[in-house]
């Protein structure tokens, strides 16, 4: 039986100087080059080797945001992905993480009852938030286990085998699918696109289209969407900026050792 695998995916600002709308704010991304979020690409790679793997694996990947989203979309399906969806339309514009989730939860259990699903891969979170949030919030949303930090995972028989990082360690968890992921970046090194399937998927008339969703396409009432959905108020978001400026000390290990300790006294931190 085929394995079902869907990866969650997101456009990212490729900076740290974004910019943000004071009256809502949220990200303002026009005039700013953006890339796929590098977790998520993380989470894309390990479904590609399971499908390197065992072979009969069908891989969709789903994404939220404008029109120029499509281009992370794309870059999955170039990757290797089998199939695209971008969900786009005014009524997202804003979501939080819990609207997100929702939004993309919709979407999850449309191709669910449409095909079916074992396994759904998402970044651990996205450059642009920080907030590792979505990734669980989807699974609590779909009532599915979540396994986040994935180091490590094996897969065989309908179940899979993980090591979750943790702060002083690791776990070792085995859970039945279906089940949600969360990668980092030291799940794997993810390959690059292949070329014949950029030209089948950046051409003119693509080999490989993607699909676009709107608030139509799924079963959310539009209050649960964007900023009406959206139970989180940003009050700022800035650069911070550097207060003070780091010291080098010079000299052999010795001096540098002795210097050190002076310091250290000094501030009274020994």
């Amino acid at each position: 039986m085929k394995l079902k695998v869907l990866v969650c995916i997101k456009q990212v600002p490729d900076t740290n100087n974004v910019k943000i709308d004071k009256e809502t704010g949220t990200l303002i991304r026009k005039g700013i080059k953006s890339i796929l979020n590098p977790e998520d690409k993380n989470a894309l790679e390990e479904a590609l080797r399971l499908k390197d793997e065992i072979g009969d694996v069908f891989i969709t990947v789903l994404s939220m945001g404008p029109n120029q989203a499509s281009v992370v979309v794309k870059e999955a399906i170039a990757m290797g992905a089998d199939r695209g969806i971008l969900l786009s339309d005014r009524n997202f514009a804003g979501s939080d993480t819990w609207a997100t989730s929702a939004i993309l939860s919709s979407a999850i259990n449309k191709i669910k009852e449409e095909d079916g699903l074992d396994l759904i891969f998402c970044g651990r979170q996205a450059i642009d938030g920080d907030t590792a949030q979505v990734g669980p919030q989807i699974a609590q949303h779909l009532k599915l286990p979540v396994i986040s930090y994935v180091e490590e995972l094996k897969y065989s028989e309908n179940k899979v085998l993980v090591k979750r990082a943790i702060e002083d360690g690791h776990y070792i968890v085995e859970c039945p699918t279906p089940v949600l992921l969360t990668a980092v970046k030291q799940l794997n090194t993810p390959r690059y696109p292949n070329m014949k399937r950029i030209f089948e998927t950046f051409g003119e008339n693509p080999e490989r289209p993607i699909e676009t969703w709107t608030a139509e396409d799924i079963s959310l009432a539009k209050e649960n969407m964007g900023l009406n959905g959206s139970p989180t108020r940003v009050k700022k978001i800035f650069t911070p900026s550097r207060k003070f400026e780091g010291e080098f000390l010079q000299g052999n290990l010795k001096e540098v050792a002795r210097q050190l300790i002076v310091r250290l006294k000094e501030r009274q931190i020994i």
